[in-house]
């Protein structure tokens, strides 16, 4: 970002923006085609894009997870050496209603939870992973 001397912070001054907004969010996963599955059978997402073995994208409304399998560009290793992996504790959140009944259905699915349902001022949530062990939270607003 470019800024004026005078005035650092003053947004009235000419910049380039090279952010344009969110495309997604990219979770690492073992197997693509088990996880497209996953998140369109299970969870309801729509398939907008796979190209097996390596990538697949989904999309419920504006938020888009990129599933990026071994072979995908954007699963190669850092610079270091460090390997990209499956899990970890960053996680999409998703608005969901009756979130009682939504974890039963998910419970006689298969699904796996890290937690039992918690309820805070917020609301409730709970946090099921996906095959690959990457967290989804799934959150119910309290009503106001």
């Amino acid at each position: 970002m470019v800024q004026s001397e005078e005035h650092p912070m003053d947004s009235s001054t000419k910049e380039q923006h090279f952010l344009l907004g969110l495309w997604g969010v990219r979770y690492q996963v073992r197997d693509v085609q088990r996880s497209i599955l996953f998140y369109t059978q299970t969870l309801g997402f729509k398939l907008d894009r796979q190209h097996l073995p390596a990538f697949g994208q989904v999309s419920l409304g504006d938020l888009k997870p990129i599933l990026s399998g071994p072979g995908a560009s954007g699963s190669r290793p850092m610079p270091d050496g460090s390997q990209q992996e499956p899990g970890g504790w960053n996680r999409v959140v998703l608005r969901v209603k009756d979130l009682p009944a939504l974890i039963t259905e998910l419970e006689n699915q298969g699904a796996r939870f890290r937690n039992e349902m918690e309820v805070g001022p917020g609301g409730k949530q709970i946090q099921v992973e996906d095959p690959d062990g990457n967290p989804i939270e799934l959150f119910e607003p309290t009503s106001r």
